[in-house]
């Protein structure tokens, strides 16, 4: 993970790390650092960030890797064996993870099997007294044919220890696969499962929007549906994208990343736009304010989902017998984002070949995004004002294919609004950002017309203000508050089939007294809610002064 400079005055060593401490300036600046610790609190805490809904009934566990220790950048193998025989009602991929305490960073994570990515997320940067343990897990039900044969497994979480950082990562991984229950239909999963980048070494760095994860595939002839699930995490320069600012005015924020707050994924097919994906604003635990993550890190920070691009307007092209190249980009990357993606293909059982057509596209070539910019310098040299950028867009993408058992008509009809205002004054400096997305896939077979409306909304707010105590001494508090929600509703023939909901919040804040070094206090709340129908659970953690105080699990509140 990157490192900026919360306050470039003076450094002192923190954790092992060069962080920075603050004489009282006359205004605030950019973030972003590791901060003087708190010290105490409990690591008791075992974390989880997981799969929206658990599954029912006894599963056959298969053991991936067990207690691999991470303690330099090599990556580490195993073989995935199947051993549990389908069909199934739900996959389950299952890491536990620990650090020993001592000084460490925090750390990107990848698990792949047979090159397809099964676990994207990053690992805790804690107290050194701690020595927190947590649980990530993901539904790979749609992977199935994934592990239906012996398949290369690999691991890419780079570690550095030495006498200075301390902390040895290990962790252990499974496969969960879940057997139908008697009278039950197994779920319709994926027949095909296409990884990109197609090989060894995980991500792959897009550095700009030119940069592409790009791979070419020759597909059965008989696609109906396909998908593609996109990760795009922010490293290096863009690890904060959301706070970057436009390169007109650059020169006012020294040391800061450009291209404005706004990135965007790009997919396309054979250079043809196919599909957008928003990209999340993801914390991880050495971001911001370390303190504030403790022992509660922010949304999804440990486990990333990943967003699904329906390409099934494509579906006859795709199906043509030639290879096709589908690529993914990053608009306005300014190094770099790791991205990684995978293909999944659903077949016509009844037929070899299906045909049909794109019959409308107008994505465009790109996003046009609209910056306001309010800033100038004050008398004591800091940029104070305001910069907004947003970015509207509407598309649909429709299309046919003539199957077996008829013509099945797709149209997806997205709206994908994002808007970010960073207010900066001699005391506040503010990142306000919300992404909403509506997306209505209208499937037409024969008769039958089934609707699916997907909402997602992704509000963020960072704050961080700057105080002269009473005492002379130079206070900062961080604030976020950060959430990631989607709404799924299906409707056939205007009769809702089925609803549900996920939600992912984090509340928190931290105040930090940098004079002297010492965190003055930190609370913190995340809210983790799935809702299907009128079943609804919540997970609930509370955190004080780096202590879990609070913890729930059961029905809604």
């Amino acid at each position: 993970m990157s490192r900026r400079d919360l306050f470039a005055v003076y450094s002192i060593v923190v954790l092992g790390c060069t962080a920075t401490q603050a004489a009282p300036p006359a205004a605030i600046s950019k973030p972003i650092s590791g901060v003087p610790r708190a010290s105490g609190g409990s690591n008791s805490i075992s974390y989880f960030q997981g799969a929206d809904a658990a599954p029912q009934g006894t599963p056959c566990t298969v053991t991936l890797f067990s207690n691999y220790l991470f303690e330099n950048f090599n990556a580490q193998y195993f073989t995935y064996t199947p051993a549990c025989p389908g069909p199934w009602s739900s996959i389950q991929f299952v890491g536990n993870f620990a650090i020993t305490p001592g000084i460490q960073y925090d750390r990107t994570a990848e698990i792949s099997i047979g090159y397809v990515n099964v676990y994207f997320g990053t690992t805790r940067e804690d107290d050194p007294t701690f020595g927190p343990t947590w649980k990530v897990t993901r539904d790979l039900t749609d992977y199935a044919p994934l592990f239906n044969t012996t398949q290369p497994g690999e691991v890419d979480l780079g570690n550095l220890v030495n006498s200075e950082y301390t902390g040895v990562i290990s962790g252990t991984a499974t496969l969960e696969f879940y057997p139908v229950a008697s009278g039950a239909t197994a779920p319709v999963v994926a027949d095909a499962v296409y990884p990109l980048p197609d090989g060894p070494g995980g991500a792959v760095a897009l550095n700009n929007s030119s940069s592409q994860l790009a791979e070419t595939f020759t597909l059965p002839t008989n696609v109906e549906r396909a998908y593609l699930d996109v990760f795009t995490q922010s490293q290096s320069n863009d690890e904060f994208w959301w706070s970057c600012v436009p390169n007109d005015i650059l020169s006012d924020f020294p040391g800061d990343c450009g291209n404005s707050a706004f990135r965007e994924a790009e997919i396309s097919i054979d250079g043809t736009p196919a599909g957008v994906a928003p990209v999340y604003p993801w914390i991880y635990t050495g971001g911001v304010d370390p303190n504030l993550w403790l022992p509660i890190p922010d949304v999804q920070t440990l486990n990333f989902k990943p967003y699904r691009v329906d390409l099934t307007p494509f579906a006859a092209t795709l199906s043509n017998g030639q290879p096709h190249t589908v690529a993914l980009s990053v608009y306005n990357a300014d190094s770099y984002f790791a991205a990684t993606a995978t293909l999944l293909v659903y077949e016509d059982h009844g037929s070899t070949t299906v045909t049909g057509a794109t019959t409308e596209n107008t994505i465009g070539s790109g996003p046009n995004p609209v910056e306001q910019e309010n800033i100038g310098i004050n008398s004591s040299g800091y940029p104070v004002g305001t910069i907004a950028i947003t970015s509207d867009r509407q598309f649909t993408v429709s299309g046919y294919v003539k199957t077996s058992h008829g013509t099945i008509t797709t149209v997806i009809s997205q709206t994908i609004d994002y808007g970010n205002l960073q207010t900066y004054t001699n005391s506040l400096n503010e990142y306000q950002q919300l992404t909403t997305v509506n997306s209505i896939t209208t499937v037409t077979d024969g008769s039958n017309t089934e609707n699916t409306t997907r909402d997602y909304t992704f509000p963020f707010n960072v704050t961080i203000t700057a105080v002269t105590a009473s005492n002379g001494d130079f206070d900062e508090t961080v604030s976020d508050k950060q959430s990631y929600n989607l709404a799924v509703l299906v409707q056939s023939d205007g009769v809702t089939t089925s609803s549900g909901s996920t939600s992912d919040s984090f509340s928190g804040a931290d105040t930090i007294d940098y004079t002297a070094g010492v965190d003055l206090g930190q609370e913190s709340t995340e809210i983790q809610k799935t809702k299907t129908g009128n079943t609804c659970n919540e997970l609930q953690f509370k955190a004080l002064n780096d202590t879990l105080i609070g913890y729930t699990a059961g029905p809604c509140q």
